[in-house]
């Protein structure tokens, strides 16, 4: 009797089966198995080397992103550059392996993080918020000031990742060619360089945790975010193709910076070697301010690239009112348009309204604050009225401003 053919790979005998040339057998399920087990191959390996929609012909040049900046972002052309450059190399870095040059295939091109330092008010998470808009990688801003050490109240470093994975749907592989983009970094500067009792959980713990990250590691993520848990399921990312970008304010940074400039000069004839802007110390910094303010070395290792943003002057919050694509003049004009109402703002006005952010010192978003406070009334008499156009002027300014101020010295009395 004649023995039934065995399959090599499951050991079954089926009645249709392929022979091979050394008198072994694969049955039908095998071979189906095995087209779904190369198809899946085929697929993650091209997932891992394209972006939909994005090929090295099509990549957005560094020229690009900063123009579509500009027309949100007023000025800080050196951080627009910087942030620029970093998006496009990131773009090529996970690209790198469609280039038909031969000459350099054994490079690998690492990422390089980026950390941008400015005063509140400068335009950094602007610029971030604006580059998301034409990114074809999932972007996600995310707040450092909640973070702590593992184990204390807060969420761990590692809920950074959550907000990503969301933004790419839960699809990992597109997770892991995101931006990160970590504000207030400078809320997690070690406290004290004195030894203390107690820990600091939410200063260079943190940071400490932040290493992995930044430098490329298989990560537990919690789908939901929060606080981990042994019971919890976590999915993997691999954070080695994901890009950080990190800003925060790093108030009295500057005093760091003029003592290591050495701007106070003691002595009758002592000169300075070169002549220093003190009214913009920002750009003089270097990696040991950092370090002085409290970044571990470590962590400032990480973020090779360091730009700073300058201090908004006059001309700059001028031009942020009304010239933007967003300018908050224009969200205004665009409100009572919808209302049947054509806004206008006198020139005088715009000065008085920056005259009077430049004596809060707090930046752009004193604008909106003022604007907020000047059309208030306004916006709030104007719906139902019999009126077609409206006029800001220096004095309505004056009046609307003036009377908020009265009204708070009022309740604080």
């Amino acid at each position: 009797m004649k023995k039934k053919p065995i399959c090599s790979f499951c050991g079954r005998s089926m009645p249709q089966m392929f022979r091979g040339e050394d008198d072994s057998y694969i049955c039908y399920d095998c071979i189906e198995n095995g087209h779904k087990m190369v198809a899946q191959i085929i697929a993650e390996s091209a997932k891992t080397d394209t972006i939909e929609g994005v090929s090295l012909g099509t990549l957005p040049k560094p020229a690009a992103i900063k123009e579509f900046l500009d027309q949100f972002v007023i000025g800080q052309d050196d951080a627009k550059r910087f942030l620029s450059v970093a998006v496009y190399n990131h773009y090529k870095r996970l690209l790198q392996n469609q280039s038909k040059d031969e000459t350099y295939k054994d490079v690998e091109i690492e990422k390089s993080n980026i950390i941008m330092v400015g005063s509140t008010g400068t335009g950094k998470t602007l610029m971030a918020r604006t580059i998301a808009k034409m990114l074809a990688v999932p972007f996600t801003i995310v707040d450092a000031t909640v973070l702590t050490e593992a184990g204390y109240v807060g969420e761990d470093v590692e809920s950074l990742l959550t907000r990503l994975l969301q933004e790419a749907d839960y699809d990992v592989a597109k997770a892991e060619k995101g931006i990160v983009f970590i504000d207030e970094i400078d809320k997690i500067a070690r406290k004290s360089d004195n030894p203390s009792i107690t820990r600091d959980v939410s200063g260079e713990g943190v940071q400490q945790g932040l290493l992995k990250l930044l430098e490329g590691s298989i990560v537990n993520v919690p789908p939901e975010g929060g606080r981990k848990h042994p019971e919890q399921e976590f999915i993997h990312i691999n954070t080695q193709n994901i890009l950080f970008i990190c800003g925060g304010a790093f108030d009295g940074i500057e005093r760091k910076i003029a003592q290591r400039l050495n701007t106070q000069v003691v002595g009758f004839d002592a000169q300075q070697k070169q002549k220093i802007d003190k009214n913009d110390l920002l750009q003089y910094i270097a990696p040991q301010d950092l370090k002085a303010f409290g970044l571990i070395p470590e962590i400032i290792g990480r973020l090779p690239i360091l730009t700073y943003l300058k201090p908004l002057d006059r001309e700059a919050l001028r031009r942020i009112l009304v010239e933007p694509k967003n300018a908050i003049t224009k969200q205004y004009q665009k409100l009572l348009s919808m209302d049947g109402v054509k806004l206008t703002f006198t020139a005088e006005a715009l000065d008085y309204i920056v005259d009077k952010a430049i004596e809060f010192k707090v930046g752009a978003r004193g604008l909106r604050a003022l604007v907020e406070t000047v059309m208030m009334d306004l916006m709030f008499s104007i719906p139902g009225q019999k009126v077609s156009e409206l006029q800001i002027t220096k004095e309505l300014a004056q009046e609307k401003i003036e009377k908020a101020d009265s009204l708070k010295l009022q309740n604080a009395v």
